[in-house]
């Protein structure tokens, strides 16, 4: 959002310079890295490039496959995961030019509405489709190498006939396919991600991909399990689902895992898990099951094919762990009549974050397990030592929280994750920028209000006018508005920006009376335990360097870990035959090391960053001690019964036009713009963000630029 940071700064061009070098590399080792999987069915790699390329690699430290495949495999992904380190950290010095707009690419990104898919852009359907490409050919081609040897004399060999041999084989291949698809789904998930910011992505805007994978991937293994079923049935030997050998494919580990997989996946279609959340929440936890058997399954050699994904996956995870064993410092709440709170957190200086940003909360008082995504309604250039989120009481967590906050209540431990968000955003290149609202939709807008506050104020720059379209259930609602300016660091007199507020009253003919309409905004002040942190930046999006350092030296400690290991210990008794040695105790020490170099990596990197912000937190710390704000030390509630009608809240009602009884027509708003670059976003019910989707990409308004922003996991 701070389009003249690197213009005042004469590196920017030099910055550049890097950023279109890195993309160039990591575009070509990203190529290389698909072809891989594209030739991977095919008779020139399982045939002449494979035996040759493990002939080379072959060693006594890594065995016979495995050297091949973390240099084909494995290498290539971590690779552009540390240069992807290098290329946010260039990035968030980039420099947003306004009306940059490229209209062919502009036209690629008109939203869809697909169904099953819901809204995605044309880039995404395109990608899909080439993905679900890779699928079939895969899939073909498997099928007609080895369909191509299956005659009724081999199969009589076998004692079988020719349909149970190609069942027996085409159930085969659907794992191989199966397996392509869960290379991959562990990325979109992984929220401190330096590969998503590559291609500009978020973690919250790919959980769709996650969710598109998953399905896929359990279909596929479905297929694969039931397939073997039938032919194990068909020739008698069903007894073979209970087969663990010592070396090679367990059947009995690969049903575990499928049974995992299918409680987890049965948990997570929209109804489910939109209606019983707590039990979608509890039976993710599957995936571990899922995925340790899974390797028990395969065994570690062809595991490692996927071993990228899992890798980074795992070491994002253990920085949320780490970040989250500490609770941070909640200043204050500000409690709204229509179960509405904000909560203000203290936060360290040098934590920034872009509007839009998410962040994840547990307060172990109402659920010690549960972790709930919220969006930042706050700016870090506008409030720097604040952070806050709004939450509206809609599910059993949230009206919890509310009815907590309501009550008299001094203190409330809390532990966060993040922020997590896109590492620029660039409003500022579109002339005008409406953006729709449904109910608690209107969250993710304060932020972007705000960020424009600071830029306008701090930055002098010009900024896009404003048009907020926000629809309400009932007036009580409105008072989310006022949640628009900060309770820290708002300015003394209303900004010059040019916001205009178009609120509609959906389910009331007119204003309440007098009586009624002046409800009541509490705001508690809390009194923090000493040991209650600053939110401080973390390793990842705050620190992308040294997770690029952690993402090396924890492979590098796996593979020097392992190299002992299958030097000194496995050599000696398999001696690379891979038939001696357990496949199970195998994969049990792989993934053992794996998370011990994880673990030591990501630890020595937390501590120190730690040890670093621990003066800048002890400063903060000591300038908030004192007597509660305005507020007597008994006092539990300040001007408790206030109305938030300060002179800057005057002034944004005075740019509020309240409609009662009817919904916006967003046709007519959005086609009446004449500007040349129209940004629109919308947050809210399905509905709504379909009908915002179908005017943006009816291509009547050529000026109609549709922000793919997710805002929702």
């Amino acid at each position: 959002m701070d389009p003249q940071r690197s213009a005042r700064s004469g590196g920017g061009g030099n910055h550049n310079t890097i950023r279109a070098a890195i993309m160039a590399v990591v575009m070509i080792v990203f190529a290389g890295y698909l072809f891989l999987w594209v030739m991977l069915p095919t008779n020139p790699y399982r045939l002449k490039w494979q035996p040759k390329l493990r002939t080379q690699t072959a060693s006594t430290y890594f065995g016979t496959t495995h050297g091949a495949t973390y240099l084909v495999f494995t290498f290539p992904v971590l690779l552009i995961a540390v240069l992807g380190c290098a290329y946010c950290v260039c990035s968030s010095r980039k420099k947003i030019e306004k009306n940059g707009n490229n209209h062919r690419l502009a036209i690629w990104k008109r939203p869809m509405i697909i169904k099953g898919l819901g809204i995605v852009s044309r880039i995404e359907i395109a990608f899909f489709l080439m993905f679900i490409a890779l699928l079939i050919w895969s899939f073909a081609t498997y099928l007609h190498n080895s369909f191509a040897t299956i005659t009724p004399k081999s199969a009589a060999k076998k004692g079988e006939e020719v349909w149970e041999v190609k069942l027996d084989s085409a159930s085969h291949r659907l794992a191989f396919i199966g397996n392509i698809a869960f290379a991959f789904l562990c990325f979109p998930v992984t929220r401190g991600s330096s590969v998503l910011p590559l291609f500009g992505l978020t973690s919250e805007g790919s959980v769709k991909y996650h969710i598109w994978l998953g399905h896929i991937v359990m279909i596929l293994f479905t297929a694969h399990s039931s397939g073997y079923i039938i032919y194990w049935a068909s020739v008698h030997e069903l007894s073979e689902m209970l087969d663990w050998p010592k070396t090679g494919i367990s059947n009995l580990a690969g049903e575990i895992s499928f049974v995992a997989g299918l409680i987890l996946w049965a948990t997570t279609f929209p109804r489910i898990r939109r209606k019983m959340f707590e039990l979608f929440f509890y039976t993710h936890h599957m995936y571990i099951p899922f995925v340790v058997f899974f390797i028990f399954h395969v065994g570690i050699n062809y595991a490692s094919m996927m071993l990228p994904g899992f890798f980074l996956f795992v070491i994002d995870r253990y920085i949320r762990f780490l970040q989250s064993r500490s609770h941070v410092r909640l200043s204050s709440a500000r409690v709204l009549p229509c179960q509405v709170v904000e909560l203000n957190f203290s936060k360290t200086k040098g934590l920034s974050y872009t509007p839009t940003s998410t962040i994840f909360l547990n307060i172990p008082s109402i659920s010690k397990m549960q972790w709930h995504p919220f969006t930042i309604s706050s700016s870090s250039n506008l409030e720097s030592d604040n952070l806050s989120v709004i939450i509206k009481g809609e599910g059993k967590w949230s009206k919890k929280l509310h009815q907590l906050l309501s009550s008299s209540i001094d203190r409330l431990d809390v532990s966060i994750e993040g922020p997590y968000g896109p590492t620029s955003t660039d409003f500022l290149r579109h002339e005008l920028l409406v953006m729709v609202s449904g109910g608690s939709g209107v969250t993710p807008f304060i932020s972007i209000i705000r960020e424009l506050i600071h830029t306008n104020e701090n930055l002098k720059c010009k900024t896009p006018e404003i048009i907020l379209i926000s629809s309400f259930k009932n007036s009580n609602d409105l008072t989310m508005l006022d949640l628009i300016l900060p309770l820290y660091g708002a300015p003394s007199e209303f900004p010059n920006l040019d916001l205009k507020i178009e609120a509609y009253v959906t389910r009331e003919k007119g204003a309440p009376h007098e009586e009624q309409e002046k409800t009541k905004t509490r705001t508690v002040w809390f009194k923090p335990n000493p040991s209650d942190a600053p939110i401080s930046p973390v390793l990842g999006q705050n620190n992308y360097l040294w997770l690029g350092a952690i993402i090396s030296s924890s492979f590098i400690i796996y593979l020097i870990f392992i190299g002992i290991l299958t030097r000194y210990y496995i050599f000696p008794i398999d001696h690379n035959t891979n038939k001696k040695y357990s496949s199970t105790s195998r994969a049990l020490l792989h993934m053992l090391f794996l998370c011990i170099g994880v673990f030591i990596a990501a630890t020595s990197a937390f501590l120190m960053n730690k040890n670093k912000n621990a003066k800048e937190k002890n400063i903060q710390i000591q300038n908030m001690e004192g007597p509660t704000p305005q507020a007597s030390p008994n006092s539990a509630f300040y001007n408790a019964g206030r109305e938030l009608e300060s002179l800057p809240q005057q002034s944004i009602s005075q740019s509020v036009n309240l409609h009662y009884g009817e919904r916006p027509d967003l046709k007519k708003f959005l086609f009446e713009r004449k500007e040349s670059s129209v940004g629109v976003l919308v947050c809210g019910p399905k509905k709504m963000r379909h009908e915002v989707a179908n005017i943006c990409s009816s291509g009547l308004a050529a000026n109609l630029h549709f922000e793919s922003i997710s805002f929702s996991w």
